[in-house]
């Protein structure tokens, strides 16, 4: 039986770092040996060691910084915002997000026309291809620190014998008020889960390589448990976590 190849040498610089990463020995936010001293290390080349590096870049375990380095991003280490999902209602009546951030427009939203996709249109209940009004925005929070993409959707069937009926209704969350006004109790719902994003989502978000996002489908039903809009939300998965209410119906 032959002997078994050895790893390639990127590979075994990959191998070496993901198993300090993982047990400490670097932790997180610190920074990596740098190229040069991986290389005489290894006895290998500094291309060599960037291979071995994106292989970590890839699985979300390094971070890159122009002019200053690789930094780890372990796995076990605690992210350093949580924020609540959720809209809740205010004792004035008004529906505001649960984590209380005012998240401002790069630009004022344009309604546009759309049709709806299979998937959207399973979770509003209407039939694929209704018109629906659309809105999209980067936003960001915090002078900019967060950000996130949001889009909204309200199907025409849901404006039919409404004062928007010949007229886009505003975006979410201006929107939750102008349902109010047309008679409904809001409840909401969402779906969440994480992926990888595209890249013009990667370079909205500033996500670096390897860092997956998440994607929140907010659906708002009125009191029968009609869906009245959805929202879509894509929010950077690098160093967040989302909190969820769980309500005891007993």
């Amino acid at each position: 039986m032959p002997p078994e190849k050895a790893p390639a040498k990127y590979r075994q610089i990959a191998d070496h770092l993901r198993k300090g990463i993982l047990d400490g020995t670097y932790p997180a936010g610190q920074p990596l040996p740098s190229e040069e001293i991986l290389a005489k290390q290894f006895g290998v080349t500094r291309p060599t060691v960037r291979q071995g590096i994106a292989e970590l870049r890839a699985a979300g375990l390094v971070e890159v910084m122009m002019g200053r380095g690789m930094f780890v991003r372990s796995p076990h280490s605690r992210p350093s915002l949580t924020r609540p999902r959720g809209v809740r209602r205010t004792s004035e009546g008004r529906y505001v997000e649960a984590d209380g951030l005012r998240w401002d427009d790069a630009e004022e939203p344009v309604a546009t026309r759309t049709d709806a996709p299979l998937a959207l249109a399973d979770l509003l209940r209407i039939p694929p291809g209704e018109p629906l009004y659309t809105y999209d925005a980067l936003q960001t929070a915090d002078r900019g620190r967060l950000r996130q993409l949001h889009r909204t959707y309200v199907p025409f069937s849901v404006l039919i014998d409404t004062k928007y009926e010949d007229q886009a209704p505003p975006p979410a969350p201006r929107l939750y008020a102008a349902l109010a006004e047309l008679g409904h109790e809001l409840h909401f719902i969402e779906y969440l889960r994480p992926r990888m994003p595209l890249p013009d989502q990667a370079h909205a978000l500033r996500l670096p390589d390897g860092v997956p996002m998440f994607h929140v489908l907010r659906v708002t039903l009125d009191e029968t448990g009609r869906p009245l809009a959805l929202e879509e939300f894509h929010l950077p998965g690098d160093d967040l976590e989302l909190a969820y209410p769980l309500l005891d119906t007993k």
